[in-house]
């Protein structure tokens, strides 16, 4: 028996993000399927509707992650028919990705289906957005408050 309260896994924290994630992530698996996307490539797709033909680099950022995490998200979407990627003629070491018009058609479809996956979770409307905003303001903490890695080097 643990003489430790905050080390029982009912008191983490960390595991009841772990969990959620992991259901909210199922709750979206079969859905997108059906549509052809993985839920890493769902993510990218959001962020290309909300602005068409931005850098990896950009997109990386507004998902927390770095570039080479992206570019094999990348690949297989434009293997898809969903974007292109297009080498900026300004500087050929950027790279901006672009909704192709099947990119653009699965929207509505995607959309309907995130609704189903919101109403599955049972929570009201305001409990939703206020969990959300609670999540977004406990990554931009713990974002800021995390240690350089050059730093830590």
């Amino acid at each position: 028996m643990s003489q430790f309260e905050n080390l029982k896994l009912k008191n983490q924290l960390c595991f009841a993000l772990y969990a959620a994630t992991n259901a909210i992530t199922r709750a979206y698996r079969s859905r997108l399927s059906h549509i052809g996307l993985t839920y890493p490539q769902y993510l990218v797709m959001m962020v290309l509707w909300e602005t068409d033909g931005i850098t990896v680099k950009t997109i990386a950022e507004h998902l927390h992650l770095d570039s080479p995490t992206i570019t094999p998200l990348l690949k297989r979407l434009e293997s898809c028919g969903f974007v292109s990627r297009q080498r900026n003629a300004k500087d050929e070491r950027v790279v901006n990705v672009f909704l192709t018009d099947a990119g653009h058609a699965i929207q509505a479809r995607v959309a309907d289906m995130q609704k189903g996956v919101a109403c599955q979770t049972g929570m009201q409307e305001t409990q939703f957005i206020e969990l959300r905003s609670t999540l977004h303001e406990l990554v931009d903490s713990i974002n800021q408050n995390q240690p350089d890695m050059e730093d830590a080097a």
